[in-house]
């Protein structure tokens, strides 16, 4: 008797790396991709009614960060697995994925053919890291943790939050979508550990970022 194809699911902010994705996974024998998404409000729709076995996971989404949805999903769907693929590479963000139940994490520039393996290897209920985040963890241990790597937009957010300036005003000054902005926002509270914008700034002071 012919084994069932592992589902997956793909939720991913850009429609041309979901069809690469889809593309790359759907032609491996064993794995089928059931359904796609570009935000978190859609995947929890989907969810209600229908159900996967892998969630291949990006952090950086519209509505809601990876890292929240790796929680919640973990928490009212504890049969699925979620596997993180991002092109962040920051160590607090990938341990609080794991802390949040992620089974593994990879960056987007994985080949295909370990993509497939990664997903095979948690839905067997196993962990998969690829050789690059584990580096990446390995040397975090010795650095100062505490101060997260932000990127060029996230500290020009972050030094207009401190400045005061509201989510449509850096919008407008930066030249990108206000939801673009609260994106960023949600994942500089994230990185910084912190629960709110005036707590992510007296953190930011004090690590010296602003």
């Amino acid at each position: 008797m012919k084994n069932q194809n592992t589902k997956v699911i793909v939720v991913d902010d850009h429609p041309l790396v979901i069809e690469g994705l889809k593309s790359s996974i759907g032609n491996n024998s064993g794995i089928e991709v059931v359904a796609c998404f570009e935000n978190a409000t859609s995947l929890f729709s989907y969810l209600r009614k229908k159900t996967a076995q892998v969630v291949v996971l990006d952090i950086n989404l519209p509505d809601m960060n990876g890292v929240e949805i790796c929680e919640k999903v973990v928490k009212k769907y504890p049969h699925i697995k979620i596997l993180g693929l991002s092109t962040y590479n920051d160590p607090s963000i990938i341990r609080q994925m794991v802390k949040n139940g992620a089974k593994g994490y990879l960056l987007k520039n994985v080949s295909s053919k370990e993509l497939v393996s990664a997903i095979h290897q948690i839905n067997e209920g196993q962990s998969y890291f690829s050789v690059e985040i584990q580096k990446i963890l390995a040397d975090s241990i010795f650095e100062n943790d505490r101060i997260p790597r932000l990127t060029r937009r996230e500290k020009e957010i972050l030094k207009l939050v401190a400045e005061g300036v509201t989510t449509p005003q850096i919008a407008q000054q930066l030249f990108i979508s206000p939801l673009t902005v609260e994106t960023h926002r949600r994942n500089l509270i994230q990185k910084m550990g912190v629960s709110n914008a005036a707590q992510l700034v007296k953190m930011a002071i004090e690590q010296k970022l602003l």
